[in-house]
């Protein structure tokens, strides 16, 4: 099942629209909360020893919950104040609000504070100005030694998603890894590939979609 297509609204997007309104409406007019972990995340974190974990764009939260269940200590981020409540609601549920903090930020204008063993960015696209490779690079910055950073990207456009661009160009991880431009002597590209996957779309339908994977390691302070 596809579990990322809550961060793909399908409504037009005006170029003059507030990016935070649009997604605080979004999220408003999500039915369910019921998420799912994004698989490629729970892949590369399952065998890892839990520490600190950034969540960027939380969006329903299905990877901070099962990363705090896993007993990460996660710190949740998203522009959408209704996303960040509710994840934290959902917290509190679970009994596990003790290892879920959520933050309200608009990450073209701040960032949160402290260090972290996992920042993970799934599908951190969004239909409005971002300068993602600066925010990439400050997740990048964030990891303590031996830190990881998991960027999944669309790397083909499915049939339900908001952008049917035929000239759309979904960068290879190669490419993502480039724009970054880390110092090689402190961060590491352990992962840059291209898998293909069979997903589910909101309405039942499926189809093959690729994914693009870049996985970071801060190998010196």
């Amino acid at each position: 099942m596809d579990t990322t297509r809550h961060r793909h609204p399908t409504t037009d997007v005006s170029s003059d629209q507030d990016a935070e309104l649009f997604w605080e409406r979004h999220y408003r007019a999500r039915r369910t909360w019921d998420a799912r972990v994004n698989p490629l995340l729970a892949e590369t974190a399952a065998p890892l020893r839990p520490g600190a974990a950034l969540d960027l764009g939380c969006g329903a939260g299905g990877d901070a919950i099962w990363l705090a269940r896993q007993s990460w200590h996660v710190t949740a981020v998203d522009i959408s104040i209704t996303a960040v409540e509710r994840v934290r609601e959902r917290a509190r549920e679970l009994g596990i609000a003790d290892r879920v903090a959520t933050e309200q930020h608009d990450l073209a204008r701040s960032f949160p504070a402290g260090r972290f063993d996992l920042v993970s960015a799934q599908y951190f696209h969004t239909p409005f100005p971002l300068l993602r490779s600066q925010v990439l690079r400050t997740a990048a910055q964030a990891l303590r030694t031996g830190g990881l950073l998991l960027i999944v990207d669309h790397g083909s456009t499915a049939p339900w998603s908001w952008n049917q661009d035929p000239d759309l160009h979904h960068p290879t991880p190669t490419e993502i890894a480039a724009e970054l431009d880390l110092d090689p002597a402190h961060w590491t590209v352990l992962r840059a590939d291209m898998p293909h996957r069979r997903a589910t779309g909101p309405a039942g339908q499926t189809a093959t979609v690729i994914d693009h994977i870049l996985l970071i390691q801060r190998t010196a302070g």
